[in-house]
């Protein structure tokens, strides 16, 4: 915790040494959310309190610079508030999350903020369907954005859910680094049938083992970028680069 109790956000290296990368104050928001990190290096996460009382989306950078990207007021019938979940960084580029309370029925609702900040509800939760939100979603490489409710439900008990929102289906890399000749495994859908694996371009070999899961080898003149998968009925590209160590 600060010295105000109300979190920190810290790094450590492989050794264990700890630096505190920002101190909250309980003003700007305090909680503890899992944060995620974009490809520029800015960390992302959510947090409760804030200046309107009902919690934030921010951003920090590593050397502790934080940006309010959005602002919940506190009991907001239509805003929702309460951001208890992390944040999903989806393929679009954009932050998906969800509220725990908040919205005409006070249910809590899902919601999508911009980098640059602008916020958009794009489900209001009505019990039916789960109400309370406190897990982080994932996006899966169908591109639909999964999530846990704790209470609501035909049962009350919670549901699981999906959320689309049209993004288009991607591939997802088990390493994101490595050396030239280094088996890299590959999930996503449709993999039967594969004609291409290429690493920035660069054609690798490869080999399907079923339809959502399949093994390249870096090739030898590869370098970093994006991989993708030809499918017969599309191409499939990662949702983020592969680095090709030296």
């Amino acid at each position: 915790m600060s010295t105000d109790d109300a979190g920190t956000v810290y790094s450590m290296s492989p050794s264990g040494a700890v630096r505190i990368v920002y101190n909250f104050d309980g003003t700007e928001g305090y909680g503890y959310a899992p944060l995620i990190q974009d490809a520029e290096g800015y960390l992302y996460g959510t947090a409760e309190g804030g200046t309107l009382g009902g919690g934030i989306v921010f951003k920090v950078t590593t050397g502790g610079k934080l940006t309010v990207l959005h602002n919940f007021l506190h009991a907001d019938s239509n805003d929702g508030w309460l951001p208890a979940a992390g944040l999903v960084l989806a393929t679009d580029g954009n932050l998906y999350s969800s509220t725990f309370r908040g919205n005409p029925t006070n249910n809590g609702g899902l919601f999508k903020v911009t980098k640059a900040g602008s916020y958009t509800q794009v489900h209001v939760f009505d019990g039916t369907d789960g109400t309370q939100t406190e897990a982080t979603a994932m996006q899966h490489t169908n591109g639909k954005i999964y999530g846990l409710t704790s209470l609501g439900g035909a049962y009350d008990g919670g549901v699981l859910y999906s959320l689309a929102v049209g993004l288009k289906p991607f591939v997802k890399l088990l390493f994101t680094t490595g050396k030239v000749g280094r088996s890299i495994g590959i999930l996503g859908q449709g993999f039967k049938g594969t004609t291409s694996v290429s690493f920035n371009g660069t054609p690798a070999a490869f080999r399907v083992i079923s339809g959502t899961y399949l093994v390249a080898t870096v090739p030898a003149e590869a370098t970093t970028g994006f991989v993708t998968v030809t499918t017969p009925k599309s191409v499939l590209k990662s949702n983020l680069e592969f680095r090709v160590k030296p």
